[in-house]
């Protein structure tokens, strides 16, 4: 299985353009940080958690050329807003692409995009096949997914474990019932937006608490606030087995 890291940023706290933080400005590349997604290739499926407004950008900047489904964890547009550019996949595959959601976020979906749903549809708009999903685990083109519900101030937001990567994002709290689902996992990625508390993202102290608590042989961190810092800076202050992630990180399971 194969992980590529396509976004590890967030819309939280993001900076005017004119900002001159040492973030923004940085030469560094690993500074230049997307909205959160991430990419599984497994079993010859490419699949991906999350197409935020960044999604066409990060598709093309990572070469893909080919999508099996998209699976979402929450109705937030930083998370969602970029559906509507799997048109490119519709064209080039010939075929509607898979996307699954729990019940909730479809009719966000609905909602968002109500020209890809209603009756009447229009040449050309993006084609999907709506499937729900829930607390139980499902199957995405044979790729086993373990739904995790976490809370992201008064919202259950979705995170996911396949094999043993899980891949949490817009948490604050994690019931112990739900970490039992994470445990065992060789790689765990959970967020960590800033420094400060936050009342619906996990800082980094308490992700690191999280991390420490789930015992990974690796943990990542993304969902990147720049007001967390510098990734060289950051990633100084880290354990050994926790790093921060970067946009363009593949992982090999």
């Amino acid at each position: 299985m194969k992980i590529t890291f396509l976004g590890t940023g967030t819309s939280q706290g993001v900076p005017v353009i004119a900002c001159d933080c040492k973030v923004c400005t940085s030469p560094d590349q690993k500074d230049n940080r997307l909205r959160v997604s991430v990419m599984i290739e497994a079993q010859g499926k490419v699949i991906v958690i999350d197409s935020g407004p960044d999604f066409r950008y990060q598709m093309l900047r990572a070469g893909v050329r080919h999508l099996d489904a998209i699976v979402f964890t929450h109705e937030h547009k930083d998370h969602v807003a970029g559906m509507d550019d799997v048109r490119a996949f519709n064209f080039k595959q010939q075929r509607e692409i898979d996307v699954y959601a729990h019940p909730r976020v479809q009719d966000a979906l609905k909602r968002e995009f109500s020209y890809i749903f209603s009756a009447h549809k229009y040449p050309g708009i993006p084609r999907v096949i709506l499937n729900s999903i829930g607390e139980q685990p499902f199957l995405v083109e044979g790729v086993e997914f373990i739904p995790i519900q976490v809370i992201h101030f008064k919202l259950p937001v979705l995170g996911f474990r396949v094999g043993d990567f899980t891949y949490i994002t817009d948490a604050k709290t994690i019931s112990t019932e739900e970490k039992l689902k994470i445990k065992g996992s060789k790689i765990l990625v959970i967020n960590a937006l800033q420094r400060e508390d936050h009342i619906s993202h996990l800082t980094l102290d308490e992700a690191l608490e999280l991390a420490a608590d789930i015992g990974a042989e690796q943990t990542y961190l993304t969902h990147i606030s720049h007001r967390l810092g510098r990734h060289s800076d950051v990633q100084m202050e880290l354990p050994a087995n926790v790093s921060l992630a970067y946009d363009g990180l593949t992982l090999e399971l």
